[in-house]
Order: C-alpha cells, then structure tokens, then sequence
C-alpha cells in the first residue's frame, strides 16, 4: 500500500474508529442524539453559523477540523476557550456526549440524527 493511500485510509477510518472504541454507554440513545443536534444546529449555530460554516465563530465543518485530533475538540466543547466567547458546555453535556458531538463533527455533522454504524 503506498504512503498515500495509507495516510488517507488513516484520515477516512480514524473518525469510525473512534466511534468504534467508544463505550456502549458514551453513545447517547436516539432522543438524546436528536437533543444534541438540536443543540449543535441551534446553540452553536448562533455563533458558527446556522449550517456550522463560520460567523461569529470558525467553521465546524468536516473539512475544517480535519486536522484537529478529536481529543482536542472534545476539549473545546466540555471546556471552552478561556478569553474567547466559547463558553464551555459542561453544565448541559457529559464528556463522552462532548465526545461524540466532536467525532460527529470531524464526519460531517448530520442535518438529522443518523444512527450509529
């Protein structure tokens, strides 16, 4: 397999296995997945846009957090940036729903909720 297949195999697949290696109970069940995208389409629209491609905040897209590791996006979201008007959302999300809100954003986030491959 040549270094460019490799390196893209890597990109495609890295999203699905983190989703793979997530516990059973940091997967949210299908009404609070729908809750989350509503949250992320409308809490977080007012500031990254309504279809989550910049405003007053960056663009959310897929191809836009394609180099940030899902740890650090993760981060953003329980945590905020400090000085910045990200606020964190740890009063409203757990950790792993911060998880998978980050790993769904990286694939490209749904207009509605898709079940989890």
């Amino acid at each position: 397999m040549s270094r460019a297949t490799c390196f893209l195999s890597a990109l495609l697949l890295g999203p699905v296995l983190a989703f793979a290696q997530m516990a059973p109970d940091a997967i949210p069940d299908a009404s609070r997945s729908r809750e989350l995208v509503r949250m992320v389409r409308q809490d977080c629209g007012s500031c990254h846009g309504m279809r989550l491609t910049g405003g007053l905040g960056p663009s959310l897209t897929r191809e836009a957090l394609a180099d940030f590791p899902l740890e650090s996006l993760t981060a953003v979201i329980f945590h905020g940036r400090p000085g910045t008007p990200m606020p964190p959302w740890k009063a409203m999300l757990s950790e792993p729903e911060a998880r998978w809100i980050a790993l769904r954003l990286q694939q490209g986030f749904p207009e509605e909720v898709v079940k989890a491959p």
